[in-house]
C-alpha cells in the first residue's frame, strides 16, 4: 500500500495429503484467502515453494499456470459464481468445454457429477430456479468437472443456513473420498465446518499458530 509493505503470509508451512479435507480458520485479515490464492496459483508468493502433485508451481510460466488451474485445481466460492443464463448442466459443462473434452464424454461426466451432488433432476434449471444450497452443490459439481487434484473452497457455506451447511460439508468429504480429491476450506465457521474436517490450521496475522487434528 504505497510505500508500506503489508505481509499477508509469513512463513506458512503445511502439507495436505490426497483425499484429506482440511480447514483454514482465522479472523478476517489473517491471510486465509491469500493462502488459497497462492495454492491456487492466482497469487505468487515472494518466497518459498508451492508443490502440487510434485510440481513446484512457483517456477512455472503464466501459460503453464493456466493449464494447472484448468486441470488440477477446482474453485468454490461463497457467492456460487454460477452463470445465470445457463442451466445447471451447462454450468458444470463449461470447464470441460474449455479443456477440449469431446461432447459425449462431457455429457456423461456432467450427469455423473450431478448425480453425485444429488441434482440430476435439476439439470435443466437455471440458478434463479435453485435454492442457495442447490446452487452451491452445482458449484461443487463444476469444481470437480476436470477431476482436479485439489478443491479450494473460500467460505463455501457463508451464504447458507445450518442445514445446508451440513449438506455441503458432508458432500465435500464425500467428493474427497469418491473422487480422490484434496479439499482445502477457508472458513469462519469452526463448529459447523472446520470441526467436521480431518485437520484444522489456525491462521493469525499470516502465521499458522496451531494445527488441530480432528480425525
Amino acid at each position: 500500500m504505497g510505500k508500506v509493505i503489508i505481509p499477508a503470509l509469513r512463513g506458512v508451512n503445511l502439507k495436505v495429503k490426497r483425499t484429506e479435507v482440511v480447514a483454514i480458520v482465522g479472523p478476517s485479515g489473517s491471510g486465509k484467502t491469500t493462502l488459497l490464492n497462492c495454492i491456487g496459483t492466482i497469487d505468487r508468493p515472494d518466497e518459498g515453494q508451492i508443490i502440487i502433485d510434485g510440481i513446484d508451481v512457483t517456477r512455472l510460466s503464466e501459460r503453464k499456470l493456466i493449464e494447472i488451474r484448468r486441470k488440477k485445481i477446482g474453485f468454490i466460492f461463497q457467492t456460487f459464481n454460477l452463470i445465470p443464463v445457463l442451466t445447471a448442466f451447462e454450468n458444470v459443462e463449461i470447464p470441460m468445454i474449455i479443456t477440449g473434452i469431446p461432447r459425449e464424454q462431457r455429457r456423461k461426466r456432467v450427469m455423473e457429477l450431478l448425480r453425485l451432488v444429488g441434482l440430476e433432476h435439476r439439470a435443466n434449471h437455471r440458478p434463479s430456479e435453485l435454492s442457495g444450497g442447490e446452487q452451491q452443490r452445482v458449484a461443487i459439481a463444476r469444481a470437480l468437472a476436470n477431476s482436479p487434484s485439489i478443491i479450494l473452497a473460500d467460505e463455501p457455506t457463508g451464504e447458507l443456513d445450518t442445514k445446508n451447511t451440513e449438506i455441503i460439508v458432508n458432500l465435500l468429504k464425500k467428493c474427497a473420498s469418491e473422487e480422490g480429491t484434496t479439499v482445502i476450506i477457508a472458513t469462519h465457521d469452526i463448529e459447523n465446518v472446520a470441526k467436521k474436517c480431518h485437520r484444522i490450521f489456525h491462521l493469525k496475522d499470516g502465521i499458522i499458530v496451531k494445527e488441530e487434528v480432528i480425525s
